[in-house]
């Protein structure tokens, strides 16, 4: 056996005697021959020597014993056989003490495990012990490869079990508090073995078991169940920090998904036809083993305990839901594919065909967990799934949309609408992770895959509905217009400079529109003017399509939007201190799913000054920023300001000042005087910056048009099919 050595008990006894005995001896020998040559007035380097000898013998004596109790454990428990030949009896022994332990723990946390299935709470206490070694590849090899997925599958069945006995005698018992974390241990343990790329992996015929026994029915006492609502509860006690592998979900996950649309297939189709509808027939997902003994949240433990006006229920399909989402390889294998005999890929499945049984449960956190960990990578999978879900809830929430008379938008059909507000929230994650994909849909006319701009105009109107989803979306917008920004060429640029500014020679050529070799001042306003009407333009089809879906909601269209006013007030739409980091860097916050409420995570040092800077303003009584900034009345304005911002930085950081001096002004220093770093401005500085930055400058002409471009909402009311051309705003 290959990591093993055959060895006689009898002449490894003996061995291990022998040298103990030596290192004894020599040790002896050392101590005697010092004395003589240290007596004789010689060299004691012979007696060192020998004690140098003493000690390595003393080392491998010690191994060999440490090794010897692993033998002597190792047949003591059974864990290794004899193995006869004409050569004599042998055992064999792993190679590594490591290996040796790994083997006996292992073996031993099966043998638990297997009690504990059995009803023994004691060795239940004594697998929990063994919650530590999960991290040894050898030691969860062994383990789950003496346990087998039979074994996997029957434990948590018969905890499970356990528990609703326990509940129905109304009896205290050790389970309560001691279940879940064998649940978390043999989660953490399934995820390293069904991993290739694991040391613990233990092949694909363990993958094909689990499916097998996942299948198949159980029964733990009078309790009769499937394997994979046992199985269940340990994918639901997964805690993310060992993802479960591609390889999991491609053969037991999809598994599932199949097993259960097999299960419940006629069930809701019934719930579908008339007579269905005429009872108010409800479409029941297959519910995990806790969830069908009425454990509630019992063995999901921690964070995972549910959510607020859930059923305090569980089920096979959305346990598998919670496992996949800490992993986008995993989350791919599971969504990202068509099941044989299908005519709809497993998203669409689960958006459509079985959205009713997520809507059951209440619990929607699994699921938006993992399409936001599918949908929000910057892989050509991430895309196309994003543009599925786009495409797939702008189909079934347009119907429940219609015009009012008023030419506003209506909700004509409310339940629709409802039914799918708990998607809102990744799917605005979903566009805002691909907000380049709206520049060429509304700016190019192109398409996102199958999402044309209508599609996406209705995308939008449920997107932007839940707030924490509209903000995303603005943020991720607001980081695309500054990496648009930082395409424009500074003033000054020219062949000789091109390459140290990034920029090409055909780029030099392209940006000299008057043909004078090098880009001026007007050169660089007129690009400036270009990206500013465009961003502008995406930025119209966000604000107004949250602002018309708030009317068809029946909300005041002008309510204070307390997230986008916090993004200005906390000078969320200050760029960094000049020459801290290139603009172009922080457009990776526009393309990574990494869109947060702390852009000091997007922009680096610059945003860190200013995020302290800010919040010391803030603390202090009096002090703050713009007054405006604080007393925002909608949308439109607070993005406004928020352009103010980066159009006025902009034009800093691309030359368009460098003319004009700065002296006298309280936003400057030194001499000769050069403008402050925005994170030692002041509130009232920073204002006065902007002032002076509108007298000097064309920020005054470019931010007209963008507040021109802003307001101008013809295209996203044609995209919803209102007729009116102008919003109450522009009409004013």
């Amino acid at each position: 056996m290959s990591g093993f050595t055959g060895v006689k008990p009898a002449q490894f006894d003996a061995m291990t005697s022998a040298h103990t005995q030596a290192a004894r001896r020599l040790e002896q020998l050392a101590q005697a021959l010092h004395r003589e040559l240290d007596a004789a007035g010689l060299d004691t380097t012979p007696a060192t020597r020998l004690r140098d000898l003493a000690t390595r013998v003393a080392t491998q004596a010690g191994d060999l014993r440490r090794r010897q109790r692993l033998v002597h454990e190792l047949q003591r428990q059974k864990v290794t056989f004899g193995t006869s030949t004409p050569a004599g009896s042998f055992v064999e022994l792993p190679d590594t003490l490591d290996a040796a332990q790994a083997l006996l723990d292992g073996t031993l946390a099966a043998r638990a495990a297997r009690r504990a299935a059995d009803g023994d709470t004691r060795a239940l206490a004594e697998l929990r012990a063994y919650a530590s070694r999960t991290a040894d590849a050898a030691f969860v090899k062994t383990f789950l490869g003496v346990l087998g997925a039979e074994g996997v599958t029957r434990l948590p069945g018969s905890l499970a079990a356990q528990l609703r006995d326990a509940r129905d005698r109304q009896a205290t018992t050790p389970l309560t508090t001691t279940a879940p974390h064998v649940l978390s241990l043999l989660a953490t343990a399934l995820a390293k073995a069904t991993d290739p790329r694991d040391p613990a992996y233990l092949g694909s015929t363990f993958l094909k078991d689990l499916t097998q026994q996942g299948r198949a029915t159980h029964r733990t006492g009078d309790t009769t169940y499937t394997g994979y609502q046992a199985q269940a509860l340990i994918w639901r006690a997964h805690d993310g920090r060992t993802p479960f592998s591609r390889e999991f979900m491609t053969v037991v996950g999809r598994d599932a998904i199949a097993y259960e649309h097999d299960q419940r297939k006629a069930q809701w189709a019934a719930t579908g036809d008339a007579l269905g509808r005429l009872f108010g027939s409800t479409q029941v997902p297959v519910p995990d083993l806790a969830g069908a003994l009425g454990l509630g949240t019992l063995l999901r433990p921690g964070t995972h305990a549910g959510v607020p006006g859930a059923r305090g229920s569980s089920a096979v399909v959305d346990d598998l839901f919670h496992a996949a989402k800490s992993s986008r390889e995993a989350a791919h294998a599971l969504l990202a594919h068509t099941p044989p005999g299908w005519k709809e890929s497993t998203l669409d499945y689960l958006l459509t065909t079985r959205w009713r049984a997520s809507l059951y449960l209440k619990d929607h956190a699994p699921f938006n967990d993992l399409l936001i960990t599918a949908t929000t990578g910057q892989d050509p999978t991430s895309r196309h799934l994003a543009a599925e879900l786009t495409k797939i809830l702008s189909d079934e929430v347009r119907s429940a949309f219609g015009k009012a008379d008023d030419g506003n938008l209506k909700l004509v059909n409310r339940e629709l609408f409802d039914r799918y507000a708990p998607l809102s929230y990744p799917l605005a994650r979903a566009i805002a992770a691909n907000v380049d994909e709206l520049s060429q849909l509304y700016l190019n006319r192109a398409h996102f895959e199958r999402v044309a701009p209508e599609d996406m105009s209705y995308a939008l109107l449920l997107a932007t509905s839940h707030d924490a989803g509209f903000e995303a979306l603005v943020r991720a917008q607001t980081e695309h217009m500054r990496a648009a920004l930082d395409t424009v060429p500074p003033v000054g640029l020219d062949a000789s400079n091109a390459e140290r500014f990034g920029f090409t020679q055909a780029d030099v050529k392209r940006f000299d529109l008057n043909g004078t070799g090098r880009v001026d001042r007007i050169d660089t306003a007129k690009f400036l003017e270009d990206r500013t009407v465009e961003e502008a333009a995406l930025f119209s089809h966000i604000v107004e399509t949250r602002r018309q879906g708030l009317i068809a909601l029946g909300l005041d269209a002008k309510r204070t939007d307390d997230a986008l006013k916090g993004m200005v007030r906390d000078a969320i739409g200050l760029l960094p201190v000049p020459g801290a980091r290139p603009i172009s860097q922080l457009a990776a916050g526009a393309f990574n799913e990494t869109i947060t409420k702390g852009y000091d995570k997007l922009a680096g040092a610059g945003f860190d000054e200013i995020a302290k800077y800010t919040a010391q303003q803030m603390s202090q009584p009096g002090r703050s920023l713009d007054d405006t900034y604080s007393t925002l009345a909608n949308n439109r304005l607070a993005v406004e300001r928020l352009s103010e911002q980066m159009l006025a930085t902009a034009m800093l950081n691309k030359g368009m000042f460098d003319e004009f001096s700065s002296e006298g002004h309280i936003f400057s220093s030194g001499i000769p005087p050069i403008i402050k770093p925005f994170a030692e401005m002041t509130p009232k500085e920073y204002s006065k910056f902007l002032e002076w930055a509108r007298e000097k400058g064309e920020s005054s002409s470019l931010l007209d048009r963008f507040n021109g471009t802003l307001h101008r909402t013809t295209g996203v009311l044609d995209y919803l099919g209102l007729q009116n051309n102008s919003s109450p705003e522009e009409k004013s």
